[in-house]
């Protein structure tokens, strides 16, 4: 929706004037107009000389390499970075998250039963 011309005025009606007539909320044009505008599937900033497929070849390298079981995405850059490949710690952690790389961790479970059912009752008040 845009400004359009009156017929009875002859002049232009303002969003505002145009939307209520049509019975929409300004917020939905204004969402729609947003929602395209970003539609661009395209990276913003400047491009980096790796690409995320060889990044994720490194990082395997970097892993497979290693004499531990796992790594987490900080030490994982950080190697990178000593490897002479600069890129970002938001970016290693995305590629180790989406390619299931990270290290394993354990899971919590049961530890056993509680020192009581979360009720105390007491003989009498105030006894030591």
């Amino acid at each position: 929706m845009r400004a359009a011309i009156s017929i009875s005025r002859n002049e232009r009606c303002g969003l505002g004037v145009v939307c209520e007539v049509a019975g929409v909320a300004r917020s939905s044009v204004y969402a729609q107009r947003r929602a395209k505008a970003t539609v661009s599937s395209v990276r913003r900033g400047p491009r980096t000389p790796w690409s995320d497929e060889e990044l994720v070849e490194r990082i395997r390298t970097q892993l497979s390499s290693s004499p531990f079981l796992g790594e987490g995405y900080r030490k994982v850059w950080a190697k990178l970075r000593f490897a002479g490949i600069r890129t970002s710690k938001p970016r290693v952690l995305r590629l180790m998250r989406e390619h299931s790389l990270q290290a394993p961790t354990r899971c919590g479970g049961p530890r056993g039963p509680q020192s009581h059912e979360g009720t105390i009752i007491p003989d009498a008040p105030d006894l030591r």
